[in-house]
């Protein structure tokens, strides 16, 4: 039977990637190419092709004579995830309905079984994992060529803001997470049954939860500022 364990490149990649996810690696810190090697045993060249499979994928950017950084989380990028995630995360919703085959539906109820079990364990980082991964299948299933490549990208700094930004609300908290697993049911059966109207506007419910989740992370209690948008002028005599 062949080896069904991943090889040091595919360790390499994916715990690389769940330490830019769970924000153990901050943005736009340097990745020492040396260090990375001697903690995973790899020799220069499989680990550059390892920086370039997450640059790939939107997990880090390649400097010319300077290296990887783990990709930026700049004030401007914000701006651009607030604008871009609600357009992009309706389509992409909507072409999974159109377009799931049954094994991809079979992974995404796994999937939210394993978010829901996440619920009761009050772990934001494997919360945050299960969730990434449920979304992930919905741009498998879209499998369009160009937006899924800018939904994955949206995903990292989802995740990556929910991680800065998580702080626990109690009982309102859990009842927001427990509403977005409701919402994850819903749009699995619109999905199934090929409903793209219903994940469309699932996908648009959604982000409005998920949307005031970080707001209420990045927002200081009592200022009233939508993100993605600029700030109003006040007018002048």
């Amino acid at each position: 039977m062949p080896d069904a364990r991943p090889s040091p490149k595919q360790q390499a990649h994916a715990a690389l990637r769940r330490a830019i996810l769970l924000m153990e690696i901050e943005p736009g810190a340097p990745l020492d190419e040396a260090a990375l090697c001697a903690a995973h045993g790899m020799s220069r060249t499989p680990m550059r092709e390892v920086l370039q499979g997450l640059a790939g994928d939107g997990y880090v950017t390649l400097h010319e004579n300077r290296g990887a950084r783990v990709s930026e989380m700049s004030h401007r990028m914000l701006r651009d995830f607030f604008l871009a995630a609600p357009m992009v995360y309706g389509a992409i919703l909507r072409l999974a309905a159109e377009n799931a085959t049954p094994a991809q539906i079979a992974d995404l109820k796994q999937a939210q079984r394993a978010f829901r079990a996440t619920l009761d364990g009050g772990d934001p980082a494997a919360r945050t994992l299960a969730n990434d991964r449920f979304h992930r299948i919905t741009g498998e299933m879209a499998g369009n060529t160009y937006l899924t490549p800018s939904f994955h990208r949206l995903l990292i700094d989802h995740a990556r803001i929910g991680m800065t930004f998580f702080r626990s609300r109690g009982r309102g908290q859990t009842r927001s997470q427990r509403d977005a697993a409701d919402q994850h049911d819903a749009m699995i059966a619109a999905i199934e049954t090929g409903d793209a109207d219903a994940a469309a506007g699932l996908a648009a419910r959604h982000w409005a939860l998920s949307r005031g989740q970080i707001e209420s992370f990045v927002l200081p209690a009592g200022l009233e500022l939508q993100p993605g948008l600029p700030p109003r002028q006040e007018e002048t005599a």
